[in-house]
């Protein structure tokens, strides 16, 4: 298909009703309905690439117009043209002259980015047969910088260092492999410990992750201070002392504040404390880290480009490094932190709470396993059981762990009966 060439893009505003049950709700964000600004690239072949941004309900507008915008520099283009060049493709979204006043690689537009350059991988993938991870596990490490925009992270990370990292470990990629074919790659669940979910519905929730052979659990924090200890002993009496225990506040603290709730909660040992303070407080999140040093500290899934992973990581601010497929600029920008973070020695943890997460960031930990980190050492998925049933490509979890895709793409494909029945406001769902 060397002539396929972009003839469309269509894009839905995609709504599901979470907020009704509670679904995703935390310190913050109390009634989230699970959205999505949903892309697809149409082509003169009939293939098509699929692609989303994730929201939160409102607002989620903004992102389907700003997708509109920057579809007039995918439109036209052969998938030959973007698979030679994806780091320039890259380049065409982030640095239109005049929209990138906007919000350079941040906010909506860089949401909007990430759909497009998310939708070209999955077509990518599509048309070479091959699901995202394999493909990204095929290419060479010349080919992997080379959709890397190096911009403002060559202080910490250079081209040429790249390159080396990758083809130096290369080695030991097929017994790798194997393991992740046999076991699969570590998840924890985040469905026990939504902020709106009852006591009862949190320990029944528990149970049932227990049997089905879940080892990390975590826990929306962020509420009363004698609430937060008591829920979260709950769950530590529930998953018993050898199990993971892991904590959200969702940005919902000041940076003294985070301080003395992380400390009072440490006594239920979390193995980590996620978003203690603004996500944009990189020398907030530095003395958080130092004044607790007995409680991991992570963040990322609202750090919005890899300059502030860069930050976060020289100035020794987190221990776990939680990417985004889709807060950063799609799979480009996510391979940068990647490699950022095996650079300074940070294990990443992606952030899959939300619609079609799960389904994106799989293929990112693999990638990561095979070809940069080369350990499972600290490194963990977030899962919620959430909306899997609209993907024509699911996630498969077996004993706490996800299981390699099989199809190629990038498992975001929707049955078309979702895309009409959820779109918002006219579909069947928000009209009744």
């Amino acid at each position: 298909m060397s002539d396929l060439k972009i003839t469309n893009v269509r894009v839905i505003d995609l709504r599901f009703p979470t907020s009704r049950e509670q679904i995703g709700s935390d310190a913050v964000n109390k009634d989230p309905d699970y959205s999505a600004a949903y892309c697809i690239l149409e082509t003169n072949h009939g293939v098509s690439g699929y692609g989303l941004t994730f929201t939160l309900g409102r607002g989620t507008e903004l992102c389907v117009e700003a997708v509109h915008y920057l579809s007039r520099h995918v439109i036209g283009r052969t998938m030959s043209s973007i698979a030679e060049d994806f780091g320039a493709f890259s380049r065409c979204l982030t640095d239109d002259s005049q929209f990138r006043w906007l919000g350079p690689e941040k906010g909506v537009i860089h949401l909007a980015t990430a759909a497009l350059i998310n939708a070209a991988w999955d077509l990518y993938a599509h048309v070479d047969g091959k699901p995202l991870w394999l493909l990204l596990a095929s290419m060479e490490p010349e080919q992997i910088a080379a959709a890397i925009d190096f911009r403002y992270i060559s202080d910490a990370l250079t081209r040429e260092e790249a390159v080396a990292l990758l083809r130096d470990r290369r080695a030991g990629i097929d017994s790798r492999l194997t393991k992740l074919e046999g076991d699969g790659y570590p998840a924890y669940t985040t469905s026990v410990g939504w902020f709106g979910f009852s006591d009862e519905k949190i320990s029944r929730l528990c149970d049932e992750a227990l049997a089905e052979g879940w080892t990390h659990f975590k826990l929306k924090v962020g509420g009363v201070p004698a609430e937060d200890v008591r829920r979260a002993r709950l769950v530590r009496n529930k998953i018993g002392s050898s199990r993971k225990l892991m904590m959200d506040a969702n940005q919902k603290w000041d940076v003294e504040e985070a301080i003395v709730r992380t400390r009072e909660l440490a006594a239920m040992d979390p193995w980590w404390m996620e978003e203690p303070t603004s996500p944009d407080d990189i020398l907030g999140h530095a003395r958080i880290r130092r004044e607790v040093p007995n409680v991991r500290i992570a963040t990322g899934e609202h750090c919005h480009n890899r300059v502030m992973f860069k930050q976060l990581m020289q100035a020794g601010a987190i221990d776990v490094c939680q990417i985004d497929s889709c807060r950063l600029g799609g799979v480009n920008e996510n391979l940068a932190v990647i490699l950022l973070a095996s650079k300074f020695g940070i294990p990443i943890c992606p952030h899959a709470g939300g619609v079609g997460l799960c389904e994106y960031v799989q293929h990112l930990s693999a990638f990561d396993y095979l070809c940069v980190s080369t350990s499972l050492k600290d490194r963990i998925i977030e899962f919620v059981d959430h909306l899997h049933e609209h993907f024509v490509d699911p996630v498969r979890i077996r004993n706490g762990h996800y299981l390699l895709p099989e199809k190629p793409g990038y498992s975001i494909e929707m049955y078309p009966e979702t895309l009409r029945d959820y779109s918002y406001p006219d579909g069947k769902v928000w009209r009744s």
